[in-house]
C-alpha cells in the first residue's frame, strides 16, 4: 500500500488523534483500539502505564464505564518527523469527565507526546505519553 508523505500524513494522523478521543466518548472499544498497534507502549504518569492495546483498552472501559457523559477535545496537533513509515505529533486534550449521576465530574487538562507508524491499516500510536497540566473538580460534591 503506498502513502503519501507531507500534509496528507498530518490530516491522517490527526484523524487517529481524534478517532482516540471519539473511541473512549462513545465507548466504542474496538474504534479506540484502532489507533493503537498491538504493543503499544502508554504512559499516562500517576494514572498508568500500559504495554500492549488489549491493556490500555481495558483500562479505559473500566475507568469509563460508570461515568456519564465524557468530552475528550484534541486540539493544537502538531506533527514533525514525518517519514515514510513514522512520525511524532504533540497534541492538547481538554477532557471533561462526568460522574455518574451527571452533578460532578473532573476536567483534565494536559497534552500527549505520540510516536506514530504507518502500518497496513494506516497511522497508528506506537508510544504515548500523556502530561497532565491541570486537574479541577467541576460541579458538586467532587473531591480530588
Amino acid at each position: 500500500m503506498s502513502y503519501p508523505v507531507g500534509r496528507d500524513a498530518h490530516a491522517e494522523i490527526a484523524d487517529v488523534l481524534v478517532r482516540y478521543a471519539t473511541g473512549i466518548d462513545r465507548r466504542d472499544w474496538s474504534l479506540f483500539r484502532s489507533c493503537f498497534v498491538a504493543d503499544c507502549e502508554a504512559d499516562y504518569g500517576a494514572i498508568g502505564t500500559w504495554h500492549n492495546v488489549e491493556e490500555i483498552t481495558e483500562y479505559m472501559q473500566t475507568a469509563h464505564e460508570h461515568c456519564r457523559h465524557t468530552l475528550h477535545r484534541i486540539t493544537n496537533i502538531g506533527v514533525a518527523g514525518v517519514s515514510e513509515r513514522a512520525a511524532s505529533a504533540r497534541s492538547y486534550v481538554d477532557a471533561l469527565i462526568m460522574g455518574p449521576e451527571g452533578g460532578g465530574g473532573v476536567r483534565a487538562t494536559g497534552f500527549y507526546d505520540d510516536e506514530l507508524v504507518r502500518t497496513d491499516d494506516g497511522w497508528q500510536i506506537a508510544r504515548r505519553r500523556f502530561t497532565m497540566v491541570h486537574l479541577d473538580p467541576v460541579g458538586e460534591g467532587v473531591t480530588l
